[in-house]
């Protein structure tokens, strides 16, 4: 697998990273494509530090970071997102902070911003996972909304019908994430996605469920997953890298190499994750062929595609 650790900078009291989706590529991308998604990521990446910057917490730093990124066609999350075999977008969203407080969407169709509506599901409901949430909800709750239609884009509609056609594998991974530690020293996590090209109507992954695709305790560590959903699920896979941090003190870049080889590469599952420890270390890592990614060095922005 490929591991970047970042440790934490002396130069400012916060640290935050990102991911655009790991996975296969069915070509490479272009010149322009890949300035494009270095862009994006660094868009997203200002909006995270701005927050952070200023003293905001960390969860508003992740949520204003993955907001970004939904607004970026070329991410599988919000606009632009991967269709469904029925083609729409269904798309899936969680927030978690540090103190344990999480909330997320599954299959929603009408929040603009998915991430969003996870926060709000986190801070306006006793519960965490809400399916399908309505769009008069979604504008009691003071949310932006969308018809369906509004998510979906020419190049989607495109991947979908070569898919189905078996020209290619289409998106077999996508998804949009941040994690950060803030000045105060708490942790959160958000992730948001539009699931796999041609996927089953109705169909969860990882994203929207705690412990799987998103993590966050402020003793352990902040994770967002993207990859292959089921597996992320079957293996718990964001909960045991904290796991091997709060009861092994496994150090974070071992925690994560160890959670990939005995969660996911034993079972075939491919992916990646970013990570921010209590002490305020990233650690990126996939086992796919690339994931988008990147990550404030002191307050810089750093982007890989």
């Amino acid at each position: 697998m490929e591991l970047t650790r970042v440790p934490r900078s002396d130069a400012v009291p916060y640290s935050l990273a990102i991911h655009g989706g790991a996975g296969n590529r069915d070509a490479a991308l272009t010149e322009a494509e890949t300035a494009d998604r270095h862009e994006g990521l660094r868009r997203a990446l200002i909006a995270g530090r701005d927050v952070l910057g200023r003293g905001g917490s960390a969860v508003d730093a992740v949520c204003a970071a993955v907001v970004e990124l939904e607004d970026d066609p070329q991410f599988n999350a919000g606009h632009g997102a991967a269709l469904t075999a029925g083609g729409t977008a269904e798309l899936d969203a969680a927030v978690m902070t540090g103190a344990g407080a999480a909330g997320a969407v599954a299959v929603s169709t009408h929040a603009r911003n998915p991430v969003l509506a996870a926060r709000q599901v986190m801070e306006r409901t006793p519960h965490v996972l809400l399916v399908a949430p309505p769009r008069a909800l979604l504008a009691d709750w003071g949310l932006d909304t969308a018809t369906p239609g509004e998510f979906v884009t020419p190049r989607r509609q495109e991947e979908l019908e070569r898919t189905q056609r078996g020209l290619t594998e289409g998106a077999r991974h996508g998804t949009v994430g941040a994690v950060a530690r803030d000045s105060a020293g708490h942790v959160a996590a958000a992730t948001s996605t539009g699931g796999v090209t041609n996927q089953m109507t109705g169909r969860v992954g990882d994203t929207p469920i705690i412990g799987a695709g998103t993590y966050a305790d402020d003793h352990t560590v902040a994770i967002s997953c993207t990859g292959d959903g089921e597996n992320f699920i079957r293996g718990v896979v964001a909960f045991d890298v904290s796991a091997r941090i709060q009861y092994l003190r496994a150090e974070l870049g071992a925690a994560v190499e160890s959670t990939f080889a005995e969660r996911l590469d034993a079972t075939g599952g491919s992916g990646g994750m970013i990570a921010v420890n209590a002490a305020g270390d990233v650690v990126l890592g996939f086992n796919s062929a690339a994931m988008y990614r990147g990550y404030l060095d002191g307050d810089q922005p750093i982007t890989l595609v």
